[in-house]
Protein backbone atom coordinates (compact mmCIF):
# COMPACT_ATOMS: atom_id res chain seq x y z
CA UNK A 1 0.00 0.00 0.00
CA UNK A 2 3.05 2.29 1.25
CA UNK A 3 4.52 1.83 -2.33
CA UNK A 4 0.51 2.20 -4.30
CA UNK A 5 0.98 5.82 -2.53
CA UNK A 6 4.01 6.92 -3.35
CA UNK A 7 3.55 5.83 -7.29
CA UNK A 8 0.50 7.80 -6.83
CA UNK A 9 2.01 11.09 -5.51
CA UNK A 10 4.87 10.68 -8.04
CA UNK A 11 1.96 10.65 -10.94
CA UNK A 12 -0.01 13.50 -9.39
CA UNK A 13 3.37 15.26 -8.91
CA UNK A 14 4.51 15.24 -12.64
CA UNK A 15 0.64 15.75 -13.74
CA UNK A 16 1.43 20.10 -14.32
CA UNK A 17 4.67 18.68 -16.20
CA UNK A 18 2.62 17.13 -18.30
CA UNK A 19 0.26 19.58 -19.10
CA UNK A 20 2.72 22.27 -19.21
CA UNK A 21 4.62 20.13 -22.30
CA UNK A 22 1.09 19.86 -24.42
CA UNK A 23 0.86 23.63 -23.48
CA UNK A 24 -2.70 23.39 -21.53
CA UNK A 25 -1.82 24.59 -18.06
CA UNK A 26 -1.44 27.61 -16.36
CA UNK A 27 1.08 29.64 -15.12
CA UNK A 28 1.55 30.93 -10.90
CA UNK A 29 -0.24 33.92 -12.39
CA UNK A 30 -3.58 32.14 -13.15
CA UNK A 31 -2.82 32.80 -17.10
CA UNK A 32 -3.27 29.98 -19.42
CA UNK A 33 -0.21 28.69 -21.23
CA UNK A 34 -1.04 27.61 -24.94
CA UNK A 35 0.91 26.16 -28.36
CA UNK A 36 1.06 29.50 -30.12
CA UNK A 37 0.82 29.70 -33.10
CA UNK A 38 -1.22 26.54 -33.88
CA UNK A 39 -3.13 26.24 -37.17
CA UNK A 40 -3.42 28.54 -40.12
CA UNK A 41 -3.85 32.21 -39.26
CA UNK A 42 -5.76 34.56 -40.85
CA UNK A 43 -4.81 37.25 -42.48
CA UNK A 44 -7.48 39.89 -43.95
CA UNK A 45 -6.94 42.92 -46.16
CA UNK A 46 -10.50 44.97 -45.40
CA UNK A 47 -10.70 45.82 -49.37
CA UNK A 48 -10.75 44.13 -52.42
CA UNK A 49 -8.10 42.86 -54.57
CA UNK A 50 -4.90 44.78 -55.78
CA UNK A 51 -4.95 47.69 -53.41
CA UNK A 52 -2.34 48.85 -51.08
CA UNK A 53 -3.81 47.03 -48.35
CA UNK A 54 -4.02 44.11 -50.08
CA UNK A 55 -0.21 44.58 -51.50
CA UNK A 56 1.17 45.10 -47.98
CA UNK A 57 -0.24 41.81 -45.96
CA UNK A 58 0.13 39.66 -48.69
CA UNK A 59 3.87 40.69 -48.76
CA UNK A 60 4.10 40.37 -44.90
CA UNK A 61 2.94 36.81 -45.03
CA UNK A 62 5.86 35.95 -47.96
CA UNK A 63 7.97 37.43 -46.22
CA UNK A 64 7.46 35.66 -43.20
CA UNK A 65 6.88 32.46 -44.87
CA UNK A 66 10.22 32.63 -46.72
CA UNK A 67 11.83 33.29 -43.92
CA UNK A 68 10.65 30.78 -41.71
CA UNK A 69 10.01 33.20 -39.45
CA UNK A 70 6.54 32.06 -39.43
CA UNK A 71 5.98 27.81 -40.09
CA UNK A 72 2.07 27.65 -40.27
CA UNK A 73 -0.50 28.76 -43.62
CA UNK A 74 -0.98 32.06 -43.48
CA UNK A 75 -3.83 32.31 -46.12
CA UNK A 76 -4.95 35.63 -47.69
CA UNK A 77 -8.37 37.01 -47.97
CA UNK A 78 -10.30 40.32 -49.06
CA UNK A 79 -12.84 41.56 -46.62
CA UNK A 80 -14.08 44.95 -48.55
CA UNK A 81 -16.60 47.31 -47.27
CA UNK A 82 -17.59 50.93 -46.26
CA UNK A 83 -13.82 51.56 -46.99
CA UNK A 84 -12.74 49.04 -43.84
CA UNK A 85 -15.38 49.64 -41.78
CA UNK A 86 -17.32 46.71 -42.28
CA UNK A 87 -14.24 44.69 -41.26
CA UNK A 88 -13.80 46.33 -38.18
CA UNK A 89 -17.26 45.62 -36.92
CA UNK A 90 -16.77 42.43 -37.66
CA UNK A 91 -13.46 42.55 -35.62
CA UNK A 92 -15.45 43.72 -32.81
CA UNK A 93 -17.17 39.85 -32.26
CA UNK A 94 -13.78 38.13 -32.01
CA UNK A 95 -12.55 39.65 -29.11
CA UNK A 96 -9.36 37.82 -27.66
CA UNK A 97 -8.87 35.85 -30.86
CA UNK A 98 -5.14 34.90 -31.82
CA UNK A 99 -5.73 34.24 -35.79
CA UNK A 100 -6.74 37.51 -37.18
CA UNK A 101 -4.05 39.56 -38.13
CA UNK A 102 -5.29 42.65 -40.42
CA UNK A 103 -3.94 45.68 -41.52
CA UNK A 104 -5.23 49.40 -42.19
CA UNK A 105 -3.98 52.27 -42.48
CA UNK A 106 -5.28 56.24 -42.00
CA UNK A 107 -8.96 55.62 -42.59
CA UNK A 108 -8.88 53.81 -39.36
CA UNK A 109 -8.80 57.01 -38.08
CA UNK A 110 -10.62 58.49 -40.70
CA UNK A 111 -13.62 56.71 -40.69
CA UNK A 112 -13.79 56.95 -37.07
CA UNK A 113 -13.93 60.95 -36.79
CA UNK A 114 -16.25 61.07 -39.32
CA UNK A 115 -18.83 58.78 -38.21
CA UNK A 116 -18.53 56.13 -40.86
CA UNK A 117 -17.74 53.87 -38.21
CA UNK A 118 -18.09 53.83 -34.41
CA UNK A 119 -15.24 52.08 -33.86
CA UNK A 120 -11.68 53.02 -34.52
CA UNK A 121 -8.12 51.92 -33.52
CA UNK A 122 -8.58 51.82 -29.80
CA UNK A 123 -10.93 48.96 -30.66
CA UNK A 124 -8.39 46.76 -32.04
CA UNK A 125 -5.04 45.99 -31.10
CA UNK A 126 -1.66 47.85 -32.65
CA UNK A 127 0.86 45.10 -33.51
CA UNK A 128 3.68 47.55 -35.62
CA UNK A 129 3.75 50.31 -37.55
CA UNK A 130 5.60 48.88 -41.06
CA UNK A 131 5.71 50.88 -44.06
CA UNK A 132 4.54 54.16 -45.23
CA UNK A 133 4.39 55.63 -49.20
CA UNK A 134 3.03 58.94 -50.37
CA UNK A 135 0.08 60.52 -51.95
CA UNK A 136 0.48 62.13 -55.53
CA UNK A 137 -1.87 65.12 -56.84
CA UNK A 138 -2.17 64.19 -60.67
CA UNK A 139 -3.75 66.11 -63.58
CA UNK A 140 -4.49 64.91 -67.15
CA UNK A 141 -1.37 64.88 -69.63
CA UNK A 142 -2.46 68.50 -71.45
CA UNK A 143 -4.12 70.14 -68.00
CA UNK A 144 -3.39 74.23 -68.08
CA UNK A 145 -2.44 73.11 -64.21
CA UNK A 146 1.43 72.97 -64.73
CA UNK A 147 2.22 72.43 -60.95
CA UNK A 148 0.90 72.62 -57.69
CA UNK A 149 0.88 76.07 -56.89
CA UNK A 150 -1.10 77.06 -59.73
CA UNK A 151 -3.92 74.44 -58.42
CA UNK A 152 -4.02 76.23 -54.67
CA UNK A 153 -4.19 80.08 -56.22
CA UNK A 154 -6.55 78.71 -58.44
CA UNK A 155 -8.78 77.43 -55.22
CA UNK A 156 -7.85 80.84 -53.61
CA UNK A 157 -9.54 82.90 -56.15
CA UNK A 158 -12.90 80.20 -56.26
CA UNK A 159 -12.61 76.94 -54.31
CA UNK A 160 -15.47 75.69 -57.00
CA UNK A 161 -12.98 76.15 -59.57
CA UNK A 162 -11.53 73.23 -59.43
CA UNK A 163 -12.74 69.58 -59.19
CA UNK A 164 -10.72 67.16 -57.15
CA UNK A 165 -11.33 63.61 -57.22
CA UNK A 166 -10.24 60.25 -55.30
CA UNK A 167 -11.26 56.65 -54.21
CA UNK A 168 -12.36 56.99 -51.12
CA UNK A 169 -15.32 58.92 -49.36
CA UNK A 170 -15.44 62.14 -48.44
CA UNK A 171 -13.39 63.31 -45.03
CA UNK A 172 -11.41 60.13 -45.59
CA UNK A 173 -7.77 59.26 -47.03
CA UNK A 174 -7.46 61.36 -50.87
CA UNK A 175 -9.74 64.04 -49.72
CA UNK A 176 -8.28 64.49 -46.66
CA UNK A 177 -4.67 64.20 -47.70
CA UNK A 178 -5.55 67.17 -50.07
CA UNK A 179 -6.77 69.39 -47.94
CA UNK A 180 -3.93 69.54 -45.71
CA UNK A 181 -1.67 70.38 -48.40
CA UNK A 182 -4.65 72.90 -49.14
CA UNK A 183 -4.40 74.52 -45.68
CA UNK A 184 -0.81 74.49 -45.74
CA UNK A 185 -0.51 76.80 -48.97
CA UNK A 186 -2.98 78.92 -47.55
CA UNK A 187 -6.27 77.89 -49.55
CA UNK A 188 -9.27 79.38 -47.27
CA UNK A 189 -13.32 77.75 -46.98
CA UNK A 190 -12.06 74.34 -47.73
CA UNK A 191 -15.70 72.78 -46.79
CA UNK A 192 -16.26 74.54 -50.00
CA UNK A 193 -13.39 72.62 -52.52
CA UNK A 194 -15.73 70.15 -54.67
CA UNK A 195 -14.60 66.60 -54.09
CA UNK A 196 -15.59 63.34 -55.91
CA UNK A 197 -15.71 60.36 -54.75
CA UNK A 198 -15.09 57.34 -57.07
CA UNK A 199 -15.32 53.65 -56.06
CA UNK A 200 -12.36 53.01 -58.15
CA UNK A 201 -10.36 53.86 -61.32
CA UNK A 202 -10.18 57.67 -60.12
CA UNK A 203 -7.35 57.62 -63.41
CA UNK A 204 -9.75 57.51 -65.73
CA UNK A 205 -11.96 60.16 -64.86
CA UNK A 206 -9.32 62.60 -64.85
CA UNK A 207 -7.81 61.51 -68.17
CA UNK A 208 -11.63 62.07 -69.27
CA UNK A 209 -11.92 64.88 -67.92
CA UNK A 210 -15.20 64.63 -65.27
CA UNK A 211 -12.16 65.95 -62.45
CA UNK A 212 -9.15 68.15 -62.98
CA UNK A 213 -7.19 66.38 -60.28
CA UNK A 214 -6.52 63.27 -58.93
CA UNK A 215 -5.64 62.63 -54.98
CA UNK A 216 -4.70 59.08 -54.72
CA UNK A 217 -1.45 57.33 -53.68
CA UNK A 218 1.83 57.79 -56.41
CA UNK A 219 2.60 54.23 -55.84
CA UNK A 220 -1.18 53.26 -57.79
CA UNK A 221 -0.21 55.71 -60.58
CA UNK A 222 3.35 55.53 -61.43
CA UNK A 223 2.49 53.20 -64.14
CA UNK A 224 0.72 56.07 -66.03
CA UNK A 225 2.97 58.38 -65.01
CA UNK A 226 5.30 56.75 -66.69
CA UNK A 227 3.37 56.07 -69.82
CA UNK A 228 2.58 59.77 -70.28
CA UNK A 229 -1.00 59.63 -69.67
CA UNK A 230 -0.86 61.39 -66.86
CA UNK A 231 1.36 64.50 -65.03
CA UNK A 232 2.24 64.23 -61.40
CA UNK A 233 2.29 67.91 -60.26
CA UNK A 234 3.74 66.91 -56.73
CA UNK A 235 4.15 64.54 -53.86
CA UNK A 236 3.65 64.47 -50.17
CA UNK A 237 6.93 63.23 -48.63
CA UNK A 238 9.81 65.50 -47.23
CA UNK A 239 12.16 64.38 -49.96
CA UNK A 240 12.39 63.37 -53.51
CA UNK A 241 11.76 59.33 -53.83
CA UNK A 242 12.02 56.48 -56.15
CA UNK A 243 14.13 56.70 -59.49
CA UNK A 244 13.83 57.15 -62.72
CA UNK A 245 10.47 59.04 -63.49
CA UNK A 246 9.45 59.12 -60.06
CA UNK A 247 12.99 61.02 -58.65
CA UNK A 248 11.71 63.58 -61.24
CA UNK A 249 8.61 64.50 -59.26
CA UNK A 250 8.66 67.56 -57.17
CA UNK A 251 7.80 67.45 -53.86
CA UNK A 252 4.92 70.23 -52.00
CA UNK A 253 8.20 71.57 -49.91
CA UNK A 254 9.86 72.38 -52.93
CA UNK A 255 6.62 73.92 -54.55
CA UNK A 256 6.70 76.21 -51.46
CA UNK A 257 3.94 74.56 -49.23
CA UNK A 258 5.98 73.82 -46.11
CA UNK A 259 3.74 70.10 -45.46
CA UNK A 260 4.15 66.23 -45.89
CA UNK A 261 0.97 63.33 -45.68
CA UNK A 262 2.32 60.05 -45.13
CA UNK A 263 0.35 57.18 -45.84
CA UNK A 264 1.48 54.66 -43.47
CA UNK A 265 0.17 51.01 -43.45
CA UNK A 266 0.16 48.41 -40.24
CA UNK A 267 -0.57 45.39 -38.92
CA UNK A 268 -3.82 44.98 -35.93
CA UNK A 269 -4.84 42.38 -34.13
CA UNK A 270 -8.56 41.54 -32.65
CA UNK A 271 -9.41 43.63 -29.45
CA UNK A 272 -8.40 42.64 -26.35
CA UNK A 273 -5.41 39.72 -27.74
CA UNK A 274 -3.75 38.00 -25.26
CA UNK A 275 -0.58 38.79 -23.92
CA UNK A 276 1.67 36.20 -25.68
CA UNK A 277 0.22 36.75 -29.05
CA UNK A 278 1.13 40.18 -28.47
CA UNK A 279 4.40 39.62 -27.58
CA UNK A 280 4.12 37.01 -30.38
CA UNK A 281 3.93 39.46 -33.06
CA UNK A 282 6.32 42.05 -31.71
CA UNK A 283 9.50 39.48 -31.42
CA UNK A 284 8.20 38.13 -35.12
CA UNK A 285 7.52 41.23 -37.03
CA UNK A 286 11.11 43.04 -35.24
CA UNK A 287 12.71 40.08 -36.58
CA UNK A 288 11.14 40.37 -40.05
CA UNK A 289 11.88 44.16 -40.84
CA UNK A 290 15.21 43.34 -40.75
CA UNK A 291 15.48 40.64 -43.22
CA UNK A 292 16.88 40.86 -46.63
CA UNK A 293 14.04 40.25 -48.14
CA UNK A 294 11.73 42.23 -46.39
CA UNK A 295 14.08 44.92 -47.32
CA UNK A 296 14.22 43.78 -51.26
CA UNK A 297 9.77 44.01 -50.65
CA UNK A 298 10.56 47.96 -49.98
CA UNK A 299 12.74 48.70 -52.65
CA UNK A 300 10.61 46.87 -55.37
CA UNK A 301 7.57 48.68 -53.90
CA UNK A 302 9.01 52.18 -53.29
CA UNK A 303 7.59 51.84 -49.55
CA UNK A 304 9.34 53.46 -46.42
CA UNK A 305 10.85 51.62 -43.82
CA UNK A 306 8.59 53.37 -40.87
CA UNK A 307 8.79 50.33 -38.19
CA UNK A 308 7.85 51.07 -34.71
CA UNK A 309 6.77 48.22 -32.52
CA UNK A 310 3.06 48.55 -30.67
CA UNK A 311 3.58 50.70 -28.17
CA UNK A 312 5.17 53.01 -30.08
CA UNK A 313 2.90 52.60 -32.87
CA UNK A 314 -0.19 53.52 -30.53
CA UNK A 315 1.21 56.55 -29.69
CA UNK A 316 1.91 57.34 -32.78
CA UNK A 317 -2.03 56.83 -33.74
CA UNK A 318 -2.98 58.70 -30.81
CA UNK A 319 -0.98 61.42 -32.11
CA UNK A 320 -2.23 61.56 -35.72
CA UNK A 321 -5.46 61.34 -34.44
CA UNK A 322 -5.14 64.50 -33.26
CA UNK A 323 -3.95 66.25 -36.36
CA UNK A 324 -6.49 64.73 -38.58
CA UNK A 325 -8.98 66.17 -36.01
CA UNK A 326 -7.96 69.78 -36.97
CA UNK A 327 -9.23 69.25 -40.92
CA UNK A 328 -12.14 67.40 -40.29
CA UNK A 329 -13.58 70.18 -37.68
CA UNK A 330 -12.54 72.80 -40.48
CA UNK A 331 -14.64 71.16 -42.53
CA UNK A 332 -17.58 69.99 -40.48
CA UNK A 333 -17.24 66.42 -40.78
CA UNK A 334 -16.33 65.59 -36.69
Amino acid sequence: MKKGIIILLCLIMALPFALMASGSTESASGEKQVEYPKGNFDFVAPSGAGGGWDLTIRTVAKTLADTKLVDVSMPVRNAPGAGGAVHLGTLQTKKGDTKTITVYSPPIIFFNLNGTSKYGFRDTTPLARLIADYAAFVVKADSPYKNIMDVMNALKKDPKSVKIGGTSAAGSMDHVQFLIIARAAGVKNLNKIDYIAFDSDGATQVMGGHIDLFSTSLADVMGLVTSGDLRVLAQTADRRIGTGKAAEIPTCIESGINETFQNWRGLFGTPEMPDYAVAYWEKTLAEMVKTPEWKAALTKYGWDNVYQNGPDFEKFLVKTEADYQVILKEIGMI
